[in-house]
């Protein structure tokens, strides 16, 4: 449904109930949840599942509460509707149209799920039992959880009604998940079970009362725990004055500063100690919330008291280090900065920095520093925490526009703090509608059903850098967000989102966010007046899953698909990358749209039916060179020597590298012109003379054209473009699984062929159903086949 219409479908909705029609809607869900209940009594008595449809007769009963809830408490929720300015204008009467809205999707879901009991009951088709997460003895492996002995997948929703017990089994369950964690700080001076710099005293103990929200987590499900930085207590400030300068949106404080680090090593050690081998940390200790440091001019952050300057501290460290880049050689930085400093000890540089600086050496100087310091900072806390939990897996929380967007001003190495870390640790989102701000581009909509490149290009990134890392998103925005929310959000859309995180990696989610009390009210924090610091909260609940049984429920009904799947979906991501794209943080730091024009070639190759990777100097270096093919060279003017030369050694082993243009490879970090030249040496070298991503495309698929699959997938939406997604995996027994999913508009016209011309038998695993050898694929569907 278009959105400019959704508000004139509210405003029949108000009319419907003016007429009474608000009782018949629930009498309508109530009779359904009869007849539910009879069908799952009957597949009992014949030993057939019955998981999913319990799970949506919780949702469904859940939500007629909630409806009830809205229904008495309309003026609050009229003033939740008007925290989010995009619902604010009509906050009033989409308070009236709620409940009733809230109804008719819990009449939908039962409906489907009486439609789908039936025909399992009939013999129409035939599910895979639902494989439920363990929720007491999943178990972190070897790049995956382990339930049961199975691959499992975790789900649950971040920040979830806090202030509830975590006992409480109204709200951890199998169909909310059971995930046990150390919350979000986001009052001023709550602490609610987050790990916290209010922990530690000015006397130098700590406070037990706080430290009970830690240690009286119970022992009982898997869990993480969050290290929140947000604030820091006011003795420390009164010790240390320049304690929050360079402070950013969610770090409270100056992580080069020394007071900040003796307080964080005390804390760290500590919590380390208390919870070793605690459940709660199965999922691993998350190091930061979103952390970025964006130091240049006009930059959205600098609102939020971002970087409005340096420490004294953090001028001094960054003196420290230009005299190591540069040998002690003042004369040699002075030459690249044109400047006239006479000793590092008197360097001086402005910060935030003038974006008009970008592509000169102190640009690239300066940021290249402020990665080196937030990795270090990071460093330092998991030092801190192996001192005395040598065990305990850790990731964090990253940003995902800090890799996609082009700047690079923000500190933010994410191939150096994912090697760090034991976990691939993000919060990766997706767009389901286009962006409810209008300064949001939204013109991905005019070729595909949702925004996915953000998310996909940062898991092939970061599972290239760590293939054999656990991935945790510990915050997935693909319900809603700032940018986005929709309450006629589609069911295909959740089920496709979540199918294709998972297939490219990601391994556990907690998704935001869950803020229902069991009696249907909204959680503590959105009570009475809301004045947070981060002003996305007191909105987010507006529009999001707490108002939608449609959407919570397909959640839990594709993530029990998941794992009742989970070893085909292992399999299918197990498959080699043998296309690569060639990275360089340094070209990202100098170039304004680096990641702009990567994204282009990203797109273009997406859809050919292969896995896609990134290489790195270090991947080159740290990796088996051997399980990749080619590697493409795009838009990458500046590469510092080693970079090059990891390049060089890469030909010198007998790879394949595609160079699209004589700029590419051809200055140094600061810009110098390289004199030296790749050669082809017992590899395979083809230059390009400023191709554009047609020919690209064309000469890197030619390279890889022996790693295609076997077997061949047609696809056809009547566009010039491609939007179905395939993935094919040969099984031990010779059948091939097969995974398709269409993120365009348009159904597309499929047909599946094999290299050798046998002829094909196809089975919907889902189903159990044959499939013909042509078919249609509609707009976000999900198919995951054995083709024989």
């Amino acid at each position: 449904m278009k959105r400019h219409s959704l508000f004139f479908c509210f405003l029949v909705l108000v009319l419907l109930n003016a007429c009474g029609v608000k009782s018949q809607y629930e009498k309508e869900a109530l009779q359904k949840i009869e007849t539910l209940e009879g069908l799952m009594k009957e597949a009992r008595s014949r030993s057939l599942d019955v998981t999913r449809e319990e799970t949506t007769l919780w949702f469904a009963n859940e939500f007629l509460k909630f409806a009830n809830w809205d229904e008495t408490n309309k003026d609050a929720t009229a003033k939740l509707f008007g925290y989010e300015r995009y619902y604010a204008q009509n906050k009033d009467s989409l308070a009236e149209v709620l409940p009733d809205f809230e109804r008719t999707k819990v009449i939908q879901i039962l409906e489907k799920s009486i439609d789908d009991l039936n025909q399992e009951l009939s013999g129409e088709i035939k599910r895979r039992p639902v494989s439920k997460v363990d929720w007491h003895n999943t178990k972190a492996g070897d790049n995956m959880f382990v339930s049961n002995g199975k691959p499992s997948f975790p789900y649950d929703y971040f920040s979830k009604t806090v202030g509830q017990p975590l006992t409480n089994e109204a709200v951890y369950n199998d169909h909310l998940g059971a995930i046990y964690h150390g919350g979000e700080n986001l009052y001023p001076v709550d602490h609610d079970r987050a790990i916290n710099s209010f922990l530690l005293k000015e006397d130098g103990t700590f406070d037990e009362e706080l430290m009970k929200e830690l240690t009286g987590i119970p022992d009982t499900n898997i869990g993480f725990l969050i290290y929140w930085s947000m604030g820091i207590p006011e003795w420390v400030e009164a010790k240390e004055p320049e304690i929050r300068k360079g402070r950013s949106l969610f770090t409270g404080f100056d992580i080069d500063n020394p007071t900040a680090r003796d307080l964080w090593g005390k804390i760290i050690r500590h919590t380390g100690e208390l919870t070793k081998g605690k459940k709660v940390t199965e999922l691993g200790y998350i190091f930061a919330n979103e952390p970025h440091w964006y130091s240049e001019k006009d930059h959205w952050t600098f609102n939020y008291k971002e970087m409005n300057g340096i420490s004294s501290y953090t001028l001094n460290k960054f003196r420290s280090w230009l005299k190591d880049k540069y040998n002690g050689n003042i004369k040699s930085l002075n030459s690249n900065w044109d400047t006239k400093f006479k000793s590092f000890d008197s360097v001086e540089i402005e910060i935030p920095i003038d974006k008009a600086l970008t592509g000169k050496p102190i640009w690239y100087d300066w940021n290249r520093y402020n990665m080196h310091r937030s990795t270090e900072w990071f460093k330092f806390m998991q030092d801190e925490l192996h001192a005395v939990n040598p065990e305990a897996d850790t990731h964090i929380k990253l940003f995902p526009r800090t890799f996609y967007e082009d700047s690079r001003s923000h500190g933010i190495d994410f191939e150096a703090l994912t090697e760090l870390t034991t976990m691939i640790g993000h919060d990766a989102k997706a767009l389901g509608s286009p962006s409810i701000r209008s300064h949001i581009n939204s013109d991905w909509n005019k070729q595909y059903a949702y925004k996915w490149d953000g998310m996909a290009i940062l898991h092939d990134f970061l599972e290239s850098v760590g293939p054999d890392k656990i991935n945790v998103n510990s915050e997935s925005h693909f319900l809603s967000s700032g940018m986005w929310r929709d309450l006629e959000a589609r069911t295909s859309y959740v089920r496709n989102v979540y199918w294709l995180a998972t297939l490219m990696g990601m391994d556990a989610n907690m998704g935001w966010f869950w803020a229902r009390d069991p009696d249907g009210s909204p959680e503590d924090r959105l009570e009475g007046e809301l004045n947070f610091f981060d002003p996305g909260l007191g909105g987010a609940y507006a529009g999001s899953n707490n108002m939608q049984p449609h959407i919570a429920n397909e959640v839990t009904q594709v993530m029990y698909d998941l794992n009742s799947f989970s070893e085909e979906i292992i399999a299918l991501r197990k498959q080699p990358r043998p296309l690569r794209f060639f990275y360089s943080e340094t070209s990202a730091i100098n170039t304004p749209d680096y990641m702009t024009q990567t994204g282009k070639l990203y797109k273009a190759l997406f859809f050919e039916g292969l896995p896609l990777g990134f290489v790195t100097k270090n991947i080159i270096e740290k990796q088996d060179n051997g399980i990749w093919n080619t590697v493409v060279v795009y838009k990458t003017k500046y590469v510092t020597d080693a970079e090059f030369s990891s390049l060089q050694s890469y030909l010198d082993n007998g790879g394949s590298v595609i160079i699209d243009s004589p700029e590419s490879l051809s200055m140094n970090e600061y810009g110098k012109k390289r004199s030296k030249k790749l050669t082809e040496s017992n590899g395979k070298l083809i230059f390009l003379n400023d191709a554009d991503i047609s020919e690209i495309k064309k000469t890197a698929l030619a390279q890889v054209a022996k790693q295609m699959p076997d077997v061949i997938i047609e696809s056809d939406n009547g566009k010039d473009f491609k939007t179905v997604i395939s993935r094919v995996v040969k099984q031990v027994d010779g059948s091939y699984l097969v995974n398709l999913l269409n993120l365009g508009h348009d159904t597309a016209k499929i047909k599946l062929l094999l290299k050798s011309g046998v002829p094909l038998t196809i089975k919907n695993l889902m189903t159990s159903n044959p499939v013909d050898v042509e078919f249609n694929l509609a707009s976000e569907e999900v198919l995951l086949l054995e083709v024989k």
